[in-house]
């Protein structure tokens, strides 16, 4: 019999499922036993995707034919031209890599790039992961509550300086709005962050995924103030909500073309390319419109209201968080409750997650799975079990300029209220 100890790569030894994806499963399993499950797990769109853009998949889903490995080249453009017009950015559609999903590009981000990876914890969960597969060094930068949980200009110098290696080759993830803080960073914070950046000549991947999310609508990119040494990650599984499409986009600037050119060489040997179809309709979605606008604005009003409401709810339970201010989640600190949680065996987020489940039903993600200290008592609180395009009629029946009501949110995200109250509740029992 072959010998599994020895027939593994070391470096996937004890390497489990995605902690997001493993809490879905578990979800199933429960659903499937007839119980009641608040899925605050997985941070998956709720609102439907665009009609447009599915019928764009529709009209070209006879596309058959290999695509280049860098991607579509009129995707490539309408992605340029999207950061053109909402970042500010001079973006090139020479300098645009597509891939099936944001997630696969950054791993091979990891694999052609030698250097250190600098990552701010709580961070995206496969961050680390991706890294220690490819048997790459990481250097988490623990963040705290009072930092709002996230890294500062300062923080960042103090890093690079005290290596004492001012050229060391390496990668600060840069990931705003944060999975899984719900936060993100003003324009004075960033380009703080690009002047140190350019000092040690740290190359920035900003994961901006969730930037059409920002609630307010006013995500800055780093870029503006980094263009030269900044990479922004987007695609279209949070904003467009078609996750399920995997298809993510990178935007280099010349002065990193050298890496564009590498990932693009791996992307043929690996993938070939994204399904042709995907991409047709992708070209869509990058394009914009009023349409699709609109219904932008709707979903940020409807999230910013959920956030505001749940976190209400949080905070009168004494339970600690930075109150979110883009995309859909709320990363929670128990530590008040630390004595009496101990007293049920409750030692750490791992337990924590796994005993609000059994006991509520309540599925969230613990704060370990984000770089955090397994003892933390913290976890994810993704605020999106509800009906999304059922949310989002009601919505377009209330003028814009008017705030959404917690009676709105308590008619049309009830399970998001009401999971949030239990764990309110179970943590106080």
């Amino acid at each position: 019999m072959i010998n599994k100890h020895v027939s593994l790569n070391l470096n996937v030894r004890g390497l489990g499922q995605s902690a997001t994806l493993s809490v879905n499963d578990r979800i199933r399993t429960l659903k499937a036993e007839g119980k009641t499950v608040y899925r605050l797990g997985l941070g998956q769109s709720p609102f439907p995707i665009p009609q447009s853009i599915v019928e764009s998949l529709r009209t070209h889903a006879h596309e058959r034919d290999y695509l280049p490995a860098k991607g579509h080249a009129d995707l490539r453009a309408a992605v340029a031209d999207y950061h053109r017009r909402t970042d500010g950015v001079a973006a090139d559609s020479e300098g645009v890599l597509i891939g099936p999903g944001s997630k696969e590009l950054m791993f091979i981000l990891q694999l052609v790039f030698y250097g250190e990876l600098l990552v701010p914890a709580p961070c995206w969960v496969s961050y680390i992961p991706q890294a220690k597969i490819i048997g790459r060094q990481v250097s988490l930068i623990q963040t705290a509550l009072d930092d709002g949980y996230m890294i500062s200009a300062k923080r960042l110098e103090e890093h690079c300086a005290e290596e004492k290696d001012d050229l060391r080759p390496r990668i600060l993830v840069l990931n705003y709005p944060n999975n899984p803080v719900g936060s993100t960073y003003t324009a004075d914070e960033l380009e703080k962050l690009a002047a140190v950046a350019r000092k040690y000549q740290v190359i920035l991947l900003s994961d901006e995924i969730y930037a059409q999310l920002d609630h307010k609508g006013a995500h800055v990119s780093v870029a503006r103030y980094y263009p030269e040494g900044t990479i922004i990650s987007s695609g279209l599984s949070k904003w467009c909500g078609a996750g399920g499409w995997r298809l993510g986009t990178f935007t280099f600037p010349k002065d990193l073309d050298w890496l564009l050119d590498k990932m693009a060489s791996v992307a043929s040997e690996t993938y070939t390319s994204v399904s042709a179809p995907i991409q047709f309709a992708a070209i869509r979605a990058f394009e914009g419109g009023e349409l699709i606008d609109h219904h932008l604005r709707h979903y940020r009003r409807i999230l910013e209201a959920v956030g505001k409401r749940c976190a209400g709810i949080l905070n009168r339970a004494g339970i600690g968080f930075i109150p979110p201010t883009g995309g859909f989640y709320i990363f929670a600190d128990f530590s008040k409750y630390a004595e009496a949680l101990a007293a049920k065996s409750i030692h750490g987020s791992p337990d924590l997650a796994n005993r609000l489940i059994e006991e509520t039903g309540v599925a969230v993600i613990p704060g370990a799975a984000f770089g955090r200290p397994k003892e933390e008592l913290s976890a994810r609180l993704a605020y999106v079990d509800f009906d999304g395009a059922g949310t989002l009629a009601a919505s377009e029946s209330i003028p814009l300029e008017t705030r959404l009501s917690e009676s709105f949110v308590d008619e049309y995200c009830p399970k998001v209220v009401q999971a949030f109250q239990i764990i309110s509740d179970w943590v106080r029992a």
